[in-house]
């Protein structure tokens, strides 16, 4: 089953607001990643999420680190498995097994038609 990890970044100067999460989903030989604006915590909330370039195996490991190149540090906040179901502009996480993100987390394209690739994710209730 594919592993999750969702980081905390502080001070990545490209941040304006000093912080926010990754969200890295394990997909074959990379992690599929999303930047967060914050955790997604009640169900049906929407929060603006980013798609990142795919990252490394080994972040899904990383308690706390540095990242490179001066671009700050992480910290851990929640790991686990899940189920994913990967659609053009919807990705769904299904059984989570995490402490902070556990049932199903969804995230999709503000507007598929859009360029600029601005995604959001939401908690769901369970079926």
């Amino acid at each position: 089953m594919p592993r999750f990890t969702l980081l905390e970044h502080s001070g990545a100067p490209d941040d304006p607001t000093g912080r926010h999460y990754d969200l890295l989903v394990e997909s074959g030989a990379i992690c599929l990643t999303w930047r967060l604006a914050k955790v997604p915590c009640a169900v049906g909330e929407w929060v603006e999420a980013k798609p990142l370039a795919p990252h490394a195996l080994r972040w899904l490991d990383v308690k706390n680190s540095d990242v490179s190149q001066g671009r700050g540090s992480v910290r851990r906040i929640d790991c686990g498995t899940c189920e994913i179901v990967l659609l053009p502009s919807v990705v769904v996480l299904e059984k989570l097994t995490g402490n902070a993100f556990a049932g199903r987390l969804r995230l999709q394209t503000v507007d598929p038609e859009s360029p600029d690739g601005q995604w959001q994710a939401c908690l769901l209730l369970e079926d």
